[in-house]
């Protein structure tokens, strides 16, 4: 199903926002508005600049159908669906609300970013349909399109002030700033905003959580399987960009016709940058967010762990097989080979000398099995598990935390060896719990199940945008917020469960110190 043929019966209804009025529609469970431009199209001198306001209107705007895509590579091994073909006018949000929403009712916001390792992914896609959500009526649901890849994190800021850094960032941003002076004509409550995302928009979400841009924006926030630690500094950022011009052909002194490159020529060289970086220092992305002493001014983990990052309650976590999804893609983002992590291990041990890492005798105590078994949980925990914990346990120290893994998965699942793989918690946050007659993951079994599932996450995610407090309505066992003295985590299964220092394990391997690229 299109994201266009989500419910397209209903009555029109027309809202008036800052830049000019937009009609949605009700279908008589849920009001939706979809497409709606928070920023100008970034096309033209606008490519590599921080996002402006969009243009004033004065008729109603169609708001019925979902904006573009953000221009992104399209790889024929990753065959997601985006919801909508690619465009230059991509700044846009969508918002849902149950139809018993009315303007000035002040419900709680849920604010979602999409993720894709900072290259792909929309808001249009299947997946993040509100509707689901929105219909049990506890929040108003946004989903929000930003700048992604080379167009989004791509530091071209060496070269001239035509070009800004952490474009994605500055998107987010603006969307949250749309969020905040427009959201109660949709029913919500600009003072109870929480953020949500996964994996690169889980790295968004951490990130903002450090970002003194960010403050008052956001009253709560979830970070979904968070790379946290992926968020490198000027030089590195300086060193990709010189590698993408070379994938260009372009001299330094030719950047300005940068903004002018066919859209076709800047996602191909981002789609060959992005290859090539894991492929020489593993467990590292082409195009993430960087420190820039602006929005970002130190690394998020460390900042966290001053106690310096803003301090609203958290929910973070990640999926017990994360590594599975990278290994089944054939994907070079994770280290899974024994060579693939004793060269990721070198380059930390180069980029921080200053590091005790792990010795083979620690990484075989802490994970026990075949060498490809291990590989699977250091990719994991290096990448997702580790950044998560080192953050809730700084975090802990300024607001509420709460620490969940995710465990469920179903018998296709476990059969394809996937299990509780990088993503597979989406369907049940959303409820969208089938993607169309060829989604095999309930094929051997599980809906009924699957369904519980997804009924207690959805119940614990909306009672914390309501107040902060991961709450399960269902009469699940209560989440008891993360602290050093018993490190309380919720393993998510088919029956909930409270786990004290779950991760005694892992943590006693790698330390307490931060790993990160410089």
């Amino acid at each position: 199903m299109t994201a266009d043929a989500e419910h397209a019966t209903g009555h029109a209804l027309v809202v008036d926002t800052a830049n000019g009025p937009v009609r949605g529609i009700d279908d008589g469970t849920v009001k939706s508005w979809k497409g709606i431009p928070y920023a100008a199209a970034p096309v033209g001198e606008l490519r590599w600049r921080a996002p402006e306001p969009p243009r004033s209107w004065t008729a109603p705007l169609d708001a019925t159908r979902v904006g573009p895509v953000c221009p992104q590579p399209t790889d024929p091994k990753i065959p997601i669906d985006l919801g909508a073909p690619q465009g230059d006018d991509c700044l846009t949000l969508n918002v849902w609300a149950s139809s018993d929403t009315e303007p000035g009712a002040a419900k709680p916001v849920m604010v979602w970013i999409h993720g894709g390792a900072y290259i792909i992914g929309s808001s249009a896609q299947p997946l993040y349909h509100g509707r689901t959500l929105a219909s049990a009526g506890d929040a108003v649901i946004v989903t929000i399109n930003y700048r992604l890849g080379a167009l989004g994190f791509l530091d071209l800021s060496a070269f001239g002030d035509r070009f800004a850094t952490n474009l994605g960032l500055r998107d987010v941003l603006f969307a949250l700033r749309w969020v905040r002076d427009n959201i109660a004509a949709f029913g919500g409550d600009p003072e109870r905003v929480t953020v949500f995302g996964e994996s690169a928009g889980a790295g968004v979400v951490t990130t903002l959580l450090a970002s003194p841009a960010a403050a008052g924006l956001f009253s709560a926030a979830i970070a979904q399987s968070s790379p946290a630690t992926s968020i490198y500094d000027r030089e590195r950022s300086r060193r990709v960009a010189h590698r993408f011009l070379d994938t260009l052909d372009m001299r330094t002194d030719e950047t300005h016709h940068l903004p002018s490159a066919p859209i076709s020529v800047v996602n191909a060289a981002a789609q060959r940058v992005f290859d090539a970086v894991p492929a020489t220092t593993p467990g590292t992305l082409a195009f993430a967010p960087i420190i820039d002493g602006d929005l970002v001014p130190a690394h998020p983990v460390e900042l966290a762990r001053q106690g310096r990052t803003h301090p609203v309650p958290l929910i973070i976590g990640t999926n017990k097989h994360e590594a599975a999804l990278f290994r089944w893609m054939k994907s070079p983002l994770m280290p899974i080979t024994p060579q693939a992590i004793r060269q990721m291990f070198a380059t930390i041990a180069a980029e921080q000398p200053g590091l005790q890492l792990p010795s083979e005798a620690q990484i075989r105590a802490a994970y026990r099995g075949r060498p490809r078994i291990i590989g699977l949980g250091v990719a994991r925990d290096i990448g997702f598990r580790m950044p998560s914990i080192w953050f809730a346990e700084g975090h802990s120290e300024v607001a509420p935390v709460y620490l969940y893994r995710f465990d469920f998965a179903t018998p296709m699942l476990r059969l394809l060896r996937l299990g509780a793989a990088h993503a597979t918690e989406l369907p049940y946050v959303w409820g969208n719990l089938v993607a169309g007659p060829k989604d095999p993951t309930f094929k051997l079994g599980g809906l009924k199940t699957g369904k519980a599932v997804s009924a207690r996450i959805r119940s614990r995610w909306l009672s914390f945008a309501v107040d902060g407090t991961p709450s399960d309505r269902q009469g699940g066992p209560q989440w008891r917020r993360y602290r050093r003295d018993d490190r309380a985590c919720i393993v998510i299964d088919t029956e909930d469960r409270v786990v004290d220092d779950l991760d005694a394990d892992v943590r006693s391997a790698w330390g307490d110190q931060v790993l990160s690229f410089r």
